[in-house]
């Protein structure tokens, strides 16, 4: 049972210190802005075979890095998102909710580019469309150089840090390189959520956190989890501390370089959406970090904010009471 893995008493200590100890979190990654408009289907268009939908409600959300800066809040953190916005409506939107949930935006560089919008048609509880708008290439010259500084600034002030990459051009090989070279030279965590593109380019984080699929995806093989033994040789070619291969419905694994495997159970009772689930692990295991836990505990407490966070719809933010009362029904 998950909840033997953590005893009540220590996640109560755990849960309630970022807030007690005013906690900071740098966290360097792409931003996005989440449109949702829900809806009835009641007939098809006349122009072409699709769904007409009618629009009932609209609603935008936080997605991405700034997901994860909002799940940060939630448990009562402060963190420092840099990441980069287009000087465009989205881009004030997002500031401005970062803003109102007390998360610092000063690390938000304006680009040329758009900032990455990502709007849902959702009918009847299904998705009908997504249309994503957006330019993922790298960035480069004068942007890159005012993501630096805004790196630099962030970590000197941060207790941890996230890496949260969904190769949208933000997290280069120098960024990457920069910012774990200072949370190294601090002495704080690194947490990484990777993507395809720069996957072996963490090395020297705390906790590489991919899920099953970008694993093998990166590897060009499968991932055995019956006989997981070749697993602390996939991390010391990742080059990190520790390696949190996250299974969906199967919960997750840790891995360290003693070769220490360890499984914690998923503690999800309904799932009705894992949009959003993978960024509230990366904020609590940063956040629990941040404040003293080690790497198991962080990961079972991470382990529990997802189980909560996938009974919600969309990508959804976790609190500390909602993980003691899961906690306490488990």
């Amino acid at each position: 049972m998950p909840k033997a893995l953590i005893a009540r008493e220590r996640l109560h200590e755990l849960l309630d210190a970022p807030r007690r100890e005013r906690a900071r979190i740098a966290i360097v990654g792409d931003a996005m802005l989440d449109i949702y408009l829900r809806g009835d289907v009641d007939r098809i268009s006349p122009e072409a075979p699709v769904p007409v939908v009618r629009v009932r409600e609209r609603r935008r959300a936080l997605g991405g890095a700034a997901n994860v800066a909002q799940n940060v809040a939630a448990l009562g953190a402060t963190g420092e998102l840099v990441a980069a916005v287009g000087t465009d409506g989205p881009g004030a939107e997002l500031r401005a909710m970062l803003t109102a949930l007390g998360a610092s935006a000063r690390g938000l560089v304006d680009t040329a580019r758009p900032t990455t919008t990502k709007t849902r048609v959702v009918a009847r509880g299904q998705q009908v469309v997504r249309v994503d708008e957006e330019t993922d290439e790298d960035l480069a010259g004068a942007e890159i150089e005012a993501v630096l500084a805004a790196v630099d600034r962030a970590v000197a002030d941060a207790g941890a840090l996230i890496l949260e990459d969904y190769n949208k051009g933000v997290l280069v090989e120098r960024v990457i390189a920069r910012a774990i070279s200072a949370a190294r030279a601090k002495g704080i965590p690194v947490i990484v959520d990777p993507k395809y593109r720069n996957f072996f380019a963490y090395r020297g984080a705390t906790v590489f956190k991919p899920n099953r699929r970008e694993l093998e995806a990166a590897l060009g093989a499968a991932v055995d989890l019956e006989h997981p033994e070749a697993l602390p040789a996939v991390l010391e070619r990742l080059g990190a501390e520790r390696l949190l291969l996250t299974l969906s419905e199967r919960g997750m694994v840790l891995i360290d370089t003693g070769a220490t495997i360890r499984r914690i159970p998923s503690t999800a009772r309904e799932v009705y959406d894992v949009v959003g689930a993978g960024d509230t692990v990366t904020a609590y295991l940063a956040a629990m970090m941040a404040v003293g836990a080690d790497a198991f505990e962080a990961a079972v407490i991470a382990n529990f904010a997802a189980g909560v966070e996938v009974g919600k719809l969309g990508a959804a933010t976790v609190s500390p009471e909602e993980i003691l009362a899961a906690y306490d029904a488990g």
